[in-house]
Protein backbone atom coordinates (compact mmCIF):
# COMPACT_ATOMS: atom_id res chain seq x y z
CA UNK A 1 0.00 0.00 0.00
CA UNK A 2 3.21 2.45 1.13
CA UNK A 3 4.25 1.82 -2.38
CA UNK A 4 0.88 2.40 -3.90
CA UNK A 5 0.17 5.77 -1.93
CA UNK A 6 3.90 7.32 -3.28
CA UNK A 7 2.97 6.85 -6.61
CA UNK A 8 -0.80 8.12 -5.97
CA UNK A 9 1.04 11.51 -4.16
CA UNK A 10 3.21 11.97 -6.94
CA UNK A 11 0.75 11.58 -9.40
CA UNK A 12 -1.15 14.16 -7.78
CA UNK A 13 1.92 16.66 -7.86
CA UNK A 14 2.64 16.34 -11.49
CA UNK A 15 -1.11 17.54 -11.67
CA UNK A 16 -1.47 19.90 -9.56
CA UNK A 17 1.98 21.85 -9.53
CA UNK A 18 1.72 22.97 -13.16
CA UNK A 19 -1.54 25.26 -12.07
CA UNK A 20 0.40 26.78 -8.77
CA UNK A 21 3.44 27.12 -11.00
CA UNK A 22 1.11 29.47 -13.35
CA UNK A 23 -0.38 31.15 -10.12
CA UNK A 24 2.88 32.11 -8.38
CA UNK A 25 4.55 33.45 -11.68
CA UNK A 26 1.36 35.74 -12.14
CA UNK A 27 1.52 36.93 -8.82
CA UNK A 28 5.11 37.87 -9.01
CA UNK A 29 4.59 39.66 -12.79
CA UNK A 30 1.18 41.35 -13.46
CA UNK A 31 -1.26 40.41 -10.32
CA UNK A 32 0.98 41.07 -7.22
CA UNK A 33 -0.29 39.42 -4.45
CA UNK A 34 0.31 39.51 -0.51
CA UNK A 35 2.93 37.10 1.17
CA UNK A 36 0.13 36.39 3.11
CA UNK A 37 -2.01 35.22 0.28
CA UNK A 38 0.94 33.45 -1.77
CA UNK A 39 1.18 31.36 1.59
CA UNK A 40 -1.94 30.44 2.06
CA UNK A 41 -2.32 29.22 -1.86
CA UNK A 42 0.99 26.90 -0.94
CA UNK A 43 -0.44 25.64 1.96
CA UNK A 44 -3.66 24.77 0.06
CA UNK A 45 -1.44 23.02 -2.85
CA UNK A 46 0.03 21.05 -0.24
CA UNK A 47 -3.22 19.77 1.63
CA UNK A 48 -4.59 19.28 -2.16
CA UNK A 49 -1.76 16.98 -3.50
CA UNK A 50 -1.97 15.01 -0.29
CA UNK A 51 -6.23 14.86 -0.46
CA UNK A 52 -5.96 14.09 -3.93
CA UNK A 53 -3.23 11.26 -3.47
CA UNK A 54 -5.02 9.61 -0.80
CA UNK A 55 -8.40 10.10 -2.13
CA UNK A 56 -7.33 8.06 -5.43
CA UNK A 57 -5.78 5.47 -3.63
CA UNK A 58 -9.18 5.32 -1.21
CA UNK A 59 -11.47 4.98 -3.97
CA UNK A 60 -9.73 2.46 -5.78
CA UNK A 61 -9.85 0.37 -2.40
CA UNK A 62 -13.42 1.02 -1.22
CA UNK A 63 -15.94 2.68 -3.74
CA UNK A 64 -14.77 0.62 -6.82
CA UNK A 65 -14.87 -2.14 -5.48
CA UNK A 66 -18.55 -2.12 -3.51
CA UNK A 67 -19.69 -0.33 -6.32
CA UNK A 68 -18.89 -2.94 -8.66
CA UNK A 69 -20.43 -5.61 -6.96
CA UNK A 70 -23.33 -3.76 -5.84
CA UNK A 71 -24.14 -3.26 -9.96
CA UNK A 72 -23.76 -6.76 -10.54
CA UNK A 73 -25.74 -7.99 -7.68
CA UNK A 74 -28.66 -6.18 -8.55
CA UNK A 75 -28.37 -6.95 -12.12
CA UNK A 76 -28.37 -10.53 -11.18
CA UNK A 77 -31.04 -10.52 -9.16
CA UNK A 78 -33.74 -9.39 -12.58
CA UNK A 79 -36.22 -7.97 -10.77
CA UNK A 80 -36.95 -4.52 -12.46
CA UNK A 81 -38.92 -2.87 -9.45
CA UNK A 82 -35.91 -3.78 -7.25
CA UNK A 83 -33.84 -2.58 -9.64
CA UNK A 84 -35.54 0.79 -10.38
CA UNK A 85 -35.95 1.47 -6.71
CA UNK A 86 -32.12 0.67 -5.94
CA UNK A 87 -30.89 2.72 -8.23
CA UNK A 88 -32.97 5.60 -7.63
CA UNK A 89 -32.58 6.17 -3.76
CA UNK A 90 -28.51 5.24 -4.63
CA UNK A 91 -28.81 8.81 -6.86
CA UNK A 92 -30.74 10.71 -3.95
CA UNK A 93 -27.83 9.49 -1.69
CA UNK A 94 -24.87 9.82 -3.34
CA UNK A 95 -25.94 13.28 -4.98
CA UNK A 96 -27.22 15.13 -1.67
CA UNK A 97 -23.85 13.54 -0.46
CA UNK A 98 -21.66 15.62 -3.26
CA UNK A 99 -19.39 18.98 -1.88
CA UNK A 100 -19.22 20.00 -5.45
CA UNK A 101 -23.25 20.54 -5.06
CA UNK A 102 -22.98 22.19 -1.61
CA UNK A 103 -20.28 24.60 -3.44
CA UNK A 104 -22.32 25.73 -6.19
CA UNK A 105 -25.85 26.07 -3.95
CA UNK A 106 -23.69 28.36 -1.45
CA UNK A 107 -23.27 30.57 -4.20
CA UNK A 108 -26.27 30.31 -6.25
CA UNK A 109 -28.83 33.12 -6.60
CA UNK A 110 -31.75 31.41 -7.29
CA UNK A 111 -33.71 28.71 -4.43
CA UNK A 112 -33.01 28.02 -1.08
CA UNK A 113 -29.37 25.53 -0.11
CA UNK A 114 -31.49 22.75 0.06
CA UNK A 115 -34.07 23.20 -2.40
CA UNK A 116 -31.44 23.29 -4.86
CA UNK A 117 -29.91 20.45 -3.22
CA UNK A 118 -32.88 17.91 -3.32
CA UNK A 119 -34.33 19.15 -6.57
CA UNK A 120 -30.66 17.92 -8.08
CA UNK A 121 -30.94 14.43 -6.22
CA UNK A 122 -34.25 13.59 -7.59
CA UNK A 123 -32.62 14.33 -10.99
CA UNK A 124 -30.11 12.31 -10.84
CA UNK A 125 -32.08 9.52 -8.84
CA UNK A 126 -34.28 9.50 -12.16
CA UNK A 127 -31.95 9.32 -14.51
CA UNK A 128 -29.19 6.95 -12.85
CA UNK A 129 -32.79 4.63 -12.77
CA UNK A 130 -33.03 5.03 -16.86
CA UNK A 131 -29.37 4.60 -17.04
CA UNK A 132 -28.93 1.57 -15.59
CA UNK A 133 -32.68 0.23 -18.32
CA UNK A 134 -30.66 1.24 -20.74
CA UNK A 135 -27.96 -1.27 -20.10
CA UNK A 136 -30.02 -3.72 -19.13
CA UNK A 137 -32.77 -3.29 -22.44
CA UNK A 138 -29.14 -2.63 -24.77
CA UNK A 139 -30.66 1.07 -25.71
CA UNK A 140 -28.90 3.55 -28.01
CA UNK A 141 -27.08 5.49 -25.67
CA UNK A 142 -26.53 8.31 -28.54
CA UNK A 143 -30.06 8.14 -29.49
CA UNK A 144 -31.20 8.83 -25.67
CA UNK A 145 -28.70 11.67 -25.70
CA UNK A 146 -30.42 13.54 -28.78
CA UNK A 147 -33.91 12.82 -27.05
CA UNK A 148 -33.64 14.34 -23.82
CA UNK A 149 -30.77 17.36 -25.07
CA UNK A 150 -33.70 18.10 -27.26
CA UNK A 151 -36.22 18.26 -24.44
CA UNK A 152 -33.60 19.77 -22.06
CA UNK A 153 -32.64 23.04 -24.71
CA UNK A 154 -36.72 23.16 -25.87
CA UNK A 155 -37.56 23.63 -22.12
CA UNK A 156 -34.45 25.85 -21.57
CA UNK A 157 -35.71 28.16 -24.40
CA UNK A 158 -39.19 28.61 -23.27
CA UNK A 159 -40.37 31.61 -21.85
CA UNK A 160 -41.28 29.55 -18.76
CA UNK A 161 -37.34 30.28 -17.74
CA UNK A 162 -35.92 33.40 -16.58
CA UNK A 163 -32.50 33.75 -18.01
CA UNK A 164 -30.85 33.93 -14.85
CA UNK A 165 -31.98 29.64 -14.41
CA UNK A 166 -30.09 28.70 -17.13
CA UNK A 167 -26.70 29.21 -16.51
CA UNK A 168 -27.36 27.31 -13.02
CA UNK A 169 -29.05 24.97 -14.37
CA UNK A 170 -26.58 23.62 -17.04
CA UNK A 171 -23.40 24.18 -13.71
CA UNK A 172 -25.69 21.91 -11.79
CA UNK A 173 -25.44 19.33 -14.07
CA UNK A 174 -21.65 19.49 -14.09
CA UNK A 175 -20.87 19.71 -10.24
CA UNK A 176 -23.72 16.96 -9.58
CA UNK A 177 -20.89 14.20 -11.23
CA UNK A 178 -17.74 14.97 -8.48
CA UNK A 179 -15.40 13.13 -6.35
CA UNK A 180 -18.29 10.92 -4.53
CA UNK A 181 -20.71 10.14 -7.33
CA UNK A 182 -18.41 9.42 -10.19
CA UNK A 183 -16.02 6.67 -8.75
CA UNK A 184 -19.50 5.22 -7.45
CA UNK A 185 -21.64 5.74 -10.04
CA UNK A 186 -18.60 4.58 -12.53
CA UNK A 187 -18.16 1.54 -10.82
CA UNK A 188 -21.49 0.90 -10.60
CA UNK A 189 -22.00 0.72 -14.74
CA UNK A 190 -18.61 -1.71 -14.47
CA UNK A 191 -20.34 -4.21 -12.06
CA UNK A 192 -23.76 -4.25 -14.54
CA UNK A 193 -21.72 -5.33 -17.63
CA UNK A 194 -19.32 -7.43 -16.08
CA UNK A 195 -21.95 -10.35 -16.14
CA UNK A 196 -22.18 -9.73 -19.51
CA UNK A 197 -20.01 -10.83 -22.50
CA UNK A 198 -22.08 -9.83 -25.64
CA UNK A 199 -20.21 -7.44 -27.98
CA UNK A 200 -21.69 -4.26 -26.95
CA UNK A 201 -20.46 -4.65 -23.09
CA UNK A 202 -17.89 -2.57 -23.19
CA UNK A 203 -19.10 0.33 -24.46
CA UNK A 204 -22.42 -0.01 -22.06
CA UNK A 205 -19.90 0.08 -19.01
CA UNK A 206 -19.63 3.99 -19.90
CA UNK A 207 -23.00 6.55 -20.48
CA UNK A 208 -23.77 6.44 -16.95
CA UNK A 209 -22.13 9.75 -15.76
CA UNK A 210 -23.60 10.90 -18.85
CA UNK A 211 -26.94 10.05 -18.08
CA UNK A 212 -27.22 11.38 -14.33
CA UNK A 213 -25.97 14.73 -15.75
CA UNK A 214 -28.57 15.79 -17.53
CA UNK A 215 -31.26 14.98 -14.88
CA UNK A 216 -29.78 18.56 -12.86
CA UNK A 217 -30.30 20.24 -15.57
CA UNK A 218 -33.86 19.34 -16.25
CA UNK A 219 -34.75 19.63 -12.54
CA UNK A 220 -33.34 22.90 -11.93
CA UNK A 221 -34.65 24.45 -15.20
CA UNK A 222 -38.29 22.56 -13.76
CA UNK A 223 -37.31 24.27 -10.49
CA UNK A 224 -37.18 27.84 -12.22
CA UNK A 225 -40.72 27.75 -14.58
CA UNK A 226 -41.84 27.19 -10.65
CA UNK A 227 -39.82 29.80 -9.13
CA UNK A 228 -39.91 32.46 -11.91
CA UNK A 229 -36.77 33.75 -11.49
CA UNK A 230 -33.89 34.23 -9.63
CA UNK A 231 -34.43 35.22 -5.43
CA UNK A 232 -31.21 36.82 -4.62
CA UNK A 233 -28.09 38.26 -5.81
CA UNK A 234 -24.96 35.44 -6.03
CA UNK A 235 -22.84 35.25 -3.14
CA UNK A 236 -19.53 36.11 -3.65
CA UNK A 237 -17.03 35.15 -0.87
CA UNK A 238 -14.29 37.90 0.30
CA UNK A 239 -10.61 36.97 -0.58
CA UNK A 240 -9.27 36.59 2.68
CA UNK A 241 -6.94 39.28 3.95
CA UNK A 242 -4.04 38.60 6.31
CA UNK A 243 -1.81 40.57 9.03
CA UNK A 244 0.60 37.18 9.56
CA UNK A 245 1.52 33.68 8.56
CA UNK A 246 -0.29 32.31 11.82
CA UNK A 247 -3.58 34.06 10.96
CA UNK A 248 -3.06 32.04 7.83
CA UNK A 249 -2.19 28.72 8.95
CA UNK A 250 -5.13 29.73 11.19
CA UNK A 251 -7.77 29.46 8.31
CA UNK A 252 -6.96 26.31 7.60
CA UNK A 253 -7.12 24.85 11.05
CA UNK A 254 -10.42 26.69 11.74
CA UNK A 255 -11.79 25.36 8.45
CA UNK A 256 -10.41 21.81 9.37
CA UNK A 257 -13.87 21.05 11.40
CA UNK A 258 -16.18 21.91 8.72
CA UNK A 259 -14.57 19.61 6.12
CA UNK A 260 -15.06 17.02 8.56
CA UNK A 261 -18.43 17.71 8.94
CA UNK A 262 -19.21 17.56 5.26
CA UNK A 263 -17.33 15.09 4.20
CA UNK A 264 -19.02 12.98 7.13
CA UNK A 265 -22.05 14.09 5.64
CA UNK A 266 -20.80 12.54 2.39
CA UNK A 267 -19.38 9.30 3.76
CA UNK A 268 -21.51 7.83 5.59
CA UNK A 269 -24.46 7.32 3.63
CA UNK A 270 -22.14 5.66 1.28
CA UNK A 271 -20.85 3.43 4.00
CA UNK A 272 -23.88 2.89 5.36
CA UNK A 273 -25.73 2.04 1.90
CA UNK A 274 -22.22 -1.03 1.44
CA UNK A 275 -23.13 -2.33 4.57
CA UNK A 276 -26.32 -3.00 4.16
CA UNK A 277 -25.41 -4.20 0.59
CA UNK A 278 -22.79 -6.49 2.31
CA UNK A 279 -24.89 -7.89 4.44
CA UNK A 280 -28.33 -8.69 2.10
CA UNK A 281 -26.25 -9.17 -1.25
CA UNK A 282 -22.82 -8.88 -1.69
CA UNK A 283 -21.24 -10.65 1.52
CA UNK A 284 -17.37 -10.26 0.91
CA UNK A 285 -14.91 -12.04 3.07
CA UNK A 286 -14.01 -10.70 6.44
CA UNK A 287 -10.20 -9.83 4.76
CA UNK A 288 -11.50 -7.97 2.13
CA UNK A 289 -14.39 -6.26 3.74
CA UNK A 290 -11.63 -4.98 6.25
CA UNK A 291 -9.68 -3.75 3.16
CA UNK A 292 -12.67 -1.78 1.94
CA UNK A 293 -12.89 -0.36 5.09
CA UNK A 294 -9.86 1.07 5.13
CA UNK A 295 -10.44 2.18 1.95
CA UNK A 296 -13.50 3.88 3.08
CA UNK A 297 -11.41 6.06 5.72
CA UNK A 298 -8.68 6.37 3.17
CA UNK A 299 -11.02 8.09 1.42
CA UNK A 300 -12.58 10.31 3.81
CA UNK A 301 -8.51 11.39 4.92
CA UNK A 302 -8.18 12.47 1.63
CA UNK A 303 -11.45 14.19 1.35
CA UNK A 304 -10.99 16.10 3.55
CA UNK A 305 -7.34 17.74 3.13
CA UNK A 306 -8.41 18.24 -1.01
CA UNK A 307 -11.46 20.04 -0.04
CA UNK A 308 -10.03 22.19 3.07
CA UNK A 309 -6.65 22.81 0.44
CA UNK A 310 -9.11 24.02 -2.27
CA UNK A 311 -11.60 25.77 -0.61
CA UNK A 312 -9.27 27.91 1.91
CA UNK A 313 -6.29 27.97 -0.80
CA UNK A 314 -7.70 28.06 -4.07
CA UNK A 315 -10.89 30.01 -3.74
CA UNK A 316 -10.16 33.20 -2.69
CA UNK A 317 -6.85 33.13 -4.95
CA UNK A 318 -9.09 32.35 -7.88
CA UNK A 319 -11.94 35.12 -6.88
CA UNK A 320 -8.88 37.43 -6.23
CA UNK A 321 -6.75 36.98 -10.22
CA UNK A 322 -10.20 36.86 -11.57
CA UNK A 323 -10.92 40.50 -10.29
CA UNK A 324 -7.68 42.04 -10.57
CA UNK A 325 -7.34 40.69 -13.77
CA UNK A 326 -10.72 41.72 -15.00
CA UNK A 327 -10.54 45.50 -13.95
CA UNK A 328 -7.03 45.85 -15.21
CA UNK A 329 -5.86 47.63 -18.54
CA UNK A 330 -5.23 43.97 -19.73
CA UNK A 331 -8.63 42.24 -19.39
CA UNK A 332 -8.29 40.66 -22.63
CA UNK A 333 -5.26 38.33 -21.09
CA UNK A 334 -8.51 36.31 -19.05
CA UNK A 335 -9.31 35.00 -22.46
CA UNK A 336 -5.49 33.59 -22.88
CA UNK A 337 -4.65 32.81 -19.30
CA UNK A 338 -7.97 31.41 -18.60
CA UNK A 339 -7.21 28.79 -21.08
CA UNK A 340 -3.64 27.85 -20.11
CA UNK A 341 -5.51 27.35 -16.01
CA UNK A 342 -7.90 25.42 -17.86
CA UNK A 343 -5.58 23.07 -19.83
CA UNK A 344 -3.96 22.03 -16.58
CA UNK A 345 -6.56 22.52 -13.62
CA UNK A 346 -8.33 19.18 -15.20
CA UNK A 347 -5.44 16.87 -14.27
CA UNK A 348 -5.88 17.71 -10.77
CA UNK A 349 -9.76 16.44 -10.64
CA UNK A 350 -9.90 13.52 -8.87
CA UNK A 351 -12.50 11.91 -10.59
CA UNK A 352 -10.78 12.55 -14.20
CA UNK A 353 -8.03 10.12 -12.28
CA UNK A 354 -10.67 7.57 -11.89
CA UNK A 355 -12.30 7.57 -15.45
CA UNK A 356 -8.92 7.74 -17.42
CA UNK A 357 -7.86 4.39 -15.23
CA UNK A 358 -11.09 2.40 -15.85
CA UNK A 359 -11.31 3.69 -19.41
CA UNK A 360 -7.68 2.28 -19.76
CA UNK A 361 -8.54 -1.43 -17.74
CA UNK A 362 -11.95 -1.30 -19.68
CA UNK A 363 -10.57 -0.97 -23.30
CA UNK A 364 -7.19 -2.95 -21.93
CA UNK A 365 -4.89 0.13 -23.15
CA UNK A 366 -6.59 0.82 -26.89
CA UNK A 367 -7.50 4.08 -25.34
CA UNK A 368 -4.77 5.33 -23.26
CA UNK A 369 -5.09 7.36 -20.07
CA UNK A 370 -2.59 10.23 -22.18
CA UNK A 371 -4.23 10.74 -25.04
CA UNK A 372 -7.36 11.00 -22.79
CA UNK A 373 -5.85 13.21 -20.50
CA UNK A 374 -4.78 15.31 -23.69
CA UNK A 375 -8.30 15.32 -24.67
CA UNK A 376 -9.87 16.52 -21.94
CA UNK A 377 -6.47 19.30 -21.03
CA UNK A 378 -7.34 20.80 -25.25
CA UNK A 379 -11.44 20.57 -24.38
CA UNK A 380 -10.98 22.41 -20.92
CA UNK A 381 -8.50 24.86 -22.12
CA UNK A 382 -11.21 25.87 -25.38
CA UNK A 383 -14.13 26.08 -22.47
CA UNK A 384 -12.62 28.70 -19.91
CA UNK A 385 -11.60 30.45 -23.45
CA UNK A 386 -14.80 30.89 -23.92
CA UNK A 387 -16.25 31.58 -20.53
CA UNK A 388 -14.03 34.63 -19.93
CA UNK A 389 -14.95 35.71 -23.72
CA UNK A 390 -18.71 35.38 -22.22
CA UNK A 391 -17.61 37.64 -19.21
CA UNK A 392 -15.72 40.04 -21.56
CA UNK A 393 -18.85 40.39 -24.08
CA UNK A 394 -22.07 39.56 -21.88
CA UNK A 395 -23.49 36.99 -24.86
CA UNK A 396 -25.68 34.97 -23.80
CA UNK A 397 -24.56 31.48 -22.62
CA UNK A 398 -26.88 29.90 -25.21
CA UNK A 399 -24.87 31.06 -27.64
CA UNK A 400 -22.45 28.50 -26.69
CA UNK A 401 -24.42 25.87 -25.33
CA UNK A 402 -26.69 24.71 -28.32
CA UNK A 403 -24.02 24.81 -31.31
CA UNK A 404 -21.59 22.83 -28.89
CA UNK A 405 -24.55 20.13 -28.09
CA UNK A 406 -25.93 19.90 -31.32
CA UNK A 407 -22.50 19.42 -33.20
CA UNK A 408 -21.64 16.69 -29.98
CA UNK A 409 -24.85 14.79 -30.63
CA UNK A 410 -24.44 14.82 -34.66
CA UNK A 411 -20.58 13.60 -33.93
CA UNK A 412 -22.42 10.29 -32.30
CA UNK A 413 -23.52 9.28 -35.65
CA UNK A 414 -20.04 9.58 -37.07
CA UNK A 415 -18.05 7.92 -34.24
CA UNK A 416 -17.67 4.64 -32.36
CA UNK A 417 -19.84 4.21 -29.57
CA UNK A 418 -17.93 3.39 -26.76
CA UNK A 419 -16.02 7.47 -27.13
CA UNK A 420 -19.46 8.53 -27.67
CA UNK A 421 -19.93 7.41 -23.84
CA UNK A 422 -16.74 8.22 -22.52
CA UNK A 423 -16.80 11.65 -24.43
CA UNK A 424 -20.11 12.49 -22.20
CA UNK A 425 -19.35 10.65 -19.18
CA UNK A 426 -15.97 13.03 -19.27
CA UNK A 427 -18.17 16.23 -19.79
CA UNK A 428 -19.45 15.88 -15.98
CA UNK A 429 -16.20 13.93 -14.59
CA UNK A 430 -14.32 17.27 -15.83
CA UNK A 431 -16.30 19.93 -14.15
CA UNK A 432 -15.89 18.71 -10.55
CA UNK A 433 -14.40 20.68 -7.22
CA UNK A 434 -11.79 22.61 -9.15
CA UNK A 435 -14.08 23.95 -11.37
CA UNK A 436 -16.40 24.53 -8.78
CA UNK A 437 -13.65 26.43 -6.43
CA UNK A 438 -11.16 27.75 -8.46
CA UNK A 439 -12.50 28.48 -12.06
CA UNK A 440 -15.60 29.93 -10.73
CA UNK A 441 -14.53 31.93 -8.40
CA UNK A 442 -12.15 33.19 -11.01
CA UNK A 443 -15.24 33.64 -13.81
CA UNK A 444 -16.96 35.27 -10.56
CA UNK A 445 -14.06 38.01 -9.74
CA UNK A 446 -13.50 38.40 -13.55
CA UNK A 447 -17.36 39.52 -14.02
CA UNK A 448 -16.72 42.06 -10.85
CA UNK A 449 -13.82 43.02 -12.70
CA UNK A 450 -15.11 44.37 -15.43
CA UNK A 451 -18.89 45.01 -14.10
CA UNK A 452 -20.40 42.35 -15.87
CA UNK A 453 -23.89 40.28 -14.76
CA UNK A 454 -22.68 37.98 -11.99
CA UNK A 455 -26.00 35.52 -12.69
CA UNK A 456 -25.92 35.40 -16.39
CA UNK A 457 -22.08 35.96 -16.92
CA UNK A 458 -20.30 34.12 -14.44
CA UNK A 459 -22.36 31.19 -13.78
CA UNK A 460 -21.91 29.01 -16.62
CA UNK A 461 -18.00 28.17 -16.44
CA UNK A 462 -18.84 24.58 -15.36
CA UNK A 463 -21.49 24.26 -17.76
CA UNK A 464 -18.67 25.49 -20.75
CA UNK A 465 -16.20 22.98 -18.94
CA UNK A 466 -18.96 19.95 -18.64
CA UNK A 467 -19.43 20.41 -22.81
CA UNK A 468 -16.27 21.20 -24.83
CA UNK A 469 -14.60 17.15 -23.50
CA UNK A 470 -18.04 16.04 -25.62
CA UNK A 471 -16.16 17.11 -28.69
CA UNK A 472 -12.57 17.08 -28.32
CA UNK A 473 -13.16 13.11 -27.44
CA UNK A 474 -15.06 12.70 -30.18
CA UNK A 475 -12.94 14.05 -32.26
CA UNK A 476 -9.81 11.55 -30.51
CA UNK A 477 -12.41 9.16 -31.49
CA UNK A 478 -13.00 9.81 -35.22
CA UNK A 479 -9.29 9.81 -35.95
CA UNK A 480 -8.98 6.59 -34.40
CA UNK A 481 -11.77 5.39 -36.35
CA UNK A 482 -9.93 7.33 -39.70
CA UNK A 483 -6.46 5.73 -38.51
CA UNK A 484 -8.06 2.25 -38.49
CA UNK A 485 -9.53 2.33 -41.78
CA UNK A 486 -5.98 4.12 -43.46
CA UNK A 487 -4.59 1.00 -41.53
CA UNK A 488 -7.25 -1.69 -43.32
CA UNK A 489 -6.81 0.09 -46.52
CA UNK A 490 -3.19 -0.56 -46.52
CA UNK A 491 -3.43 -4.17 -45.21
CA UNK A 492 -5.99 -4.52 -48.55
CA UNK A 493 -2.98 -3.05 -51.00
CA UNK A 494 -0.41 -5.19 -49.62
CA UNK A 495 -2.82 -8.08 -49.76
CA UNK A 496 -3.20 -7.37 -53.84
CA UNK A 497 -0.16 -6.55 -54.47
CA UNK A 498 1.08 -9.67 -53.12
CA UNK A 499 -1.69 -11.76 -54.94
CA UNK A 500 -0.29 -10.14 -58.08
CA UNK A 501 3.06 -11.02 -57.68
CA UNK A 502 2.51 -14.27 -56.75
CA UNK A 503 2.53 -16.33 -59.94
CA UNK A 504 5.94 -14.33 -60.76
CA UNK A 505 7.23 -15.10 -57.39
CA UNK A 506 6.72 -18.88 -57.57
CA UNK A 507 7.46 -18.75 -61.37
CA UNK A 508 11.15 -17.58 -59.93
CA UNK A 509 11.14 -19.91 -57.19
CA UNK A 510 10.54 -22.55 -59.84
Amino acid sequence: MKQNLYAKIFESLSAVLPVSLIVILLSVTIVPMSGEMVFLFLLGTVLLILGLGLFTLGVDQSMMIMGERIGSGITKTRKVPLIIITCFVIGIFITVAEPDLTVLAEQTPIAENMVLILSVAVGVGLFLTIAFLRTLLKLKLSVLLIVFYIITFALALSPLISPDFIPVAFDSGGVTTGPITVPFIMALGLGLTAIRSDKTSEEDTFGLVALCSIGPILTVLILGAINGGASADPVVAEAITHDNVRQVAGEFIYAIPDELKNVTIAIVPIVALCLLFQLVMIKLKRKDFKTVMIGFAITFVGLVLFLTGVNVGFMPVGLYLGKELGSGEFSWLLIPLGALVGFFIVKAEPAVHVLKKQVEDVTQGRISAKSLANALSIGIAVSVALAMTRVLTGVSIIWFLIPGYAFSLIMTFFVPNIFTAIAFDSGGVASGPMTATFLLPFAMGACIGVGGDLAKDAFGIVAMVAMTPLITIQLLGLASRLSTRRADFAAVAELDELVILAPHLLKQGG
